[in-house]
């Protein structure tokens, strides 16, 4: 049997050296900002916004239209706010088991339909629910437009990822190198 040796030589680490995000390796990614798929969700971002703040700034509980457009305006908003800081500080390279371009096609389609029943909703229940020319009139009208522009947003993201998930344009290097948006 060997013998052990008289002197061995250790080395100490704390927990903390390899385990989790540390707050300074979180550096937002300004190329993301200037991509297509970032400049479209600041885009999904600010409409979002103004759909919802328009209507919540009219008695839109007394409408069940309305109430309908408040849900999907903020359930999305909220989600794509999500879905930017994820993939503004490469969080989503930290979750690499997550297939993202399939996330992000299944998101803005299922976003697209829900902005295309909220905008039927909302431009249905304008005439019907205020006189016009008053402010709730403008403000409602107002919010079916932008409603529209933000399911157009939802909609050019869609077939941009689903380019994006088919690996249309790319191949494995370039979507590795480009952080996986385009």
């Amino acid at each position: 049997m060997a013998e052990f040796p008289s002197k061995v030589s250790t080395r100490t680490s704390s927990p903390a050296q390899g385990a989790g995000v540390s707050v300074s390796a979180l550096r937002p990614d300004l190329g993301f900002v200037r991509s297509s798929l970032g400049a479209l969700m600041l885009l999904q971002l600010v409409l979002g916004l103004l759909v919802w703040a328009l209507i919540a700034d009219t008695p839109y509980h007394l409408y069940p239209a309305y109430g309908w457009v408040m849900f999907v305006a903020v359930f999305l908003w909220l989600v794509t706010i999500i879905l930017f800081i994820l993939y503004l500080f490469q969080l989503h390279m930290k979750l690499y088991m997550v297939p993202w371009p399939l996330v992000l096609m299944i998101f803005n389609i299922s976003a697209t339909v829900l902005y295309i029943t909220a905008f039927i909703a909302c431009s249905a229940a304008v005439d019907l629910t205020s006189l016009r020319g008053t402010r709730p009139y403008n403000q409602r009208a107002a919010a079916s437009f932008f409603a529209c522009l933000v399911m157009i947003a939802y909609g050019v993201s869609a077939f941009f990822s689903y380019q994006a998930w088919r690996g249309v344009g790319s191949n494995a290097a370039t979507s590795q190198m480009a952080g996986g948006y385009a």
